[in-house]
């Protein structure tokens, strides 16, 4: 027997959802009942407004959904799990079972030393924990003027109080932050590299100004270099060819610990369960993933460190004084652990590196049109930047919505874009055939003509 079709009312479901305070939003706009969408239901690479009419995920839900939506496995996982244990912390002495076998699994698949997890409910947490865990190491050691931290503009690290002070000020105008602790240095973004500069000679500009910040500031003052291996909600940015080789150098070379942000990248997004050593040549002292570790499933971080930091974390005496109640809940960790399964049984990151390849060479040939300045990315994490003139890079107005202008042009094509300024950005599900990388294409082709004609 079919199972009947589930139905919702979307005019109710919008009234109940005017109490909700949405994320990133315009909020005065959502009360003038700016347009919304309800996504009600979820299967594959695909999901379905409350009215029934299907989308292609293009964001993945929010970067995350790797393994695609509606995976029996991990509910399954997830169901037994509570009906086992349905919650215990890991204060104290306390442990459970999952929370000790994810431990061993993540650290199994970290790169060198990155032998211990602490795990949260977010990317913001787990990168806020790194930055606590940097600041107590240092005191540890003797060294309690190394507070300071180094980020870039254009980074995106998260939105607790810490995490939107890592983060490009462009996501906190207006809003107070921990300014103090964070010192930024310019965005790797060859794409707006100065005039005249050669891609090379960008990344030795990059490196010689890291350099004279750390000098500036003083070496002994800083704790931390936090960095994504791919810029994501700054702009989908690429640095340039050795930048987070000689990045990481520089970091040694002073006395710098390394946070490489994995929240985008880690569990198959770019072909790899952990890219900073695979993609890119680097042992971080800290790794922080959230997003692909339950592929959204149930909200979890971790954020792993090396042995040295460990043990300046478990001297004798010591209480390590950071804790949140859901650390380690057993259904994030059942959720994990299903999903890794998911991911490496069916070699998920094999097929990020083929087809996600053919995804990026597709969309790079997008830049035909007039307004495509470029199409960057890597894999399954891309993104279009739009410009009013090529030659001369000049961006549209922001009045202009150009992203947003082709995002809705894609959502009545049936693809669902991110929308980010003058951008229009996609991270599907990882599991997407190649079929559905075609229909992806085909749509933001037609969805870019469209809003041309629309200008």
């Amino acid at each position: 027997m079919n199972k009947p079709t589930v139905r919702f009312d979307t005019d109710a479901i919008l009234a109940q959802d005017d109490h909700l305070i949405h994320s990133f939003a315009n909020l005065d706009g959502i009360r003038a009942r700016q347009a919304r969408t309800v996504i009600a239901r979820a299967k594959g690479p695909y999901v379905y407004d409350a009215g029934g009419r299907r989308y292609i995920d293009g964001i993945g839900g929010l970067w995350c959904v790797n393994i695609g939506h509606g995976r029996q496995e991990v509910a399954d996982a997830v169901a037994d799990q509570l009906r086992n244990l349905d919650y215990y912390s890991t204060f104290y002495n306390l442990t459970h079972p999952l929370a000790a076998e994810l431990s061993e699994k993540i650290t199994s698949l970290a790169p060198g030393s990155l032998n211990r997890v602490y795990f949260g409910n977010s990317g913001s947490v787990a990168n806020d924990s790194a930055v606590r865990m940097l600041h107590r190491y240092f005191n540890r050691r003797g060294e309690p003027s190394r507070r300071k931290i180094l980020s870039r503009i254009g980074a995106y690290h998260g939105s607790t109080h810490l995490a939107i002070a890592l983060t490009t000020p462009q996501y906190r105008e207006g809003w107070h932050s921990a300014d103090d602790l964070v010192e930024f240095l310019s965005s790797p973004y060859p794409y707006r590299r100065p005039e005249n500069m050669e891609v090379a000679e960008f990344c030795d500009f990059l490196v010689d100004e890291m350099r004279e910040r750390i000098e500036q500031i003083g070496a002994e003052n800083i704790a931390g270099f936090i960095a994504e291996p791919i810029l994501g909600a700054g702009g989908v940015i690429v640095p340039p060819p050795g930048y987070h080789r000689r990045t990481w150098e520089l970091c040694g070379e002073y006395g710098i610990k390394m946070i490489s942000d994995e929240v985008v990248t880690a569990f198959g997004r770019l072909g790899y369960m952990f890219a900073s050593q695979a993609a890119y040549g680097i042992e971080p002292d800290i790794i922080c993933t959230a997003k692909g570790l339950t592929s959204g499933y149930q909200p979890m971080s971790a954020t792993i460190v090396s042995d040295d930091i460990y043990e300046m974390l478990s001297q004798p005496g010591d209480m390590f004084l950071h804790g949140m109640t859901y650390s380690g809940h057993p259904a994030c960790c059942a959720a994990a652990l299903a999903n890794i399964g998911i991911i490496e049984r069916e070699d998920i990151c094999g097929h990020v590196q083929s087809v996600g390849l053919e995804f990026q060479q597709g969309l790079k040939a997008l830049e035909r049109h007039d307004i495509v300045g470029e199409v960057r990315g890597s894999h399954f994490m891309m993104g279009s930047e739009f410009v009013r003139d090529k030659v001369s890079k000049q961006p549209f107005d922001a009045a202009d919505n150009i992203g947003g202008l082709v995002a809705r042009h894609a959502q009545d094509r049936g693809l669902i874009v991110r929308p980010l300024g003058s951008m229009a950005v996609l991270s599907p599900c990882l599991t997407l055939s190649r079929e559905e990388v075609g229909q992806v294409i085909g749509i933001l082709d037609e969805s870019i003509a469209g809003a041309m004609a629309d200008l």
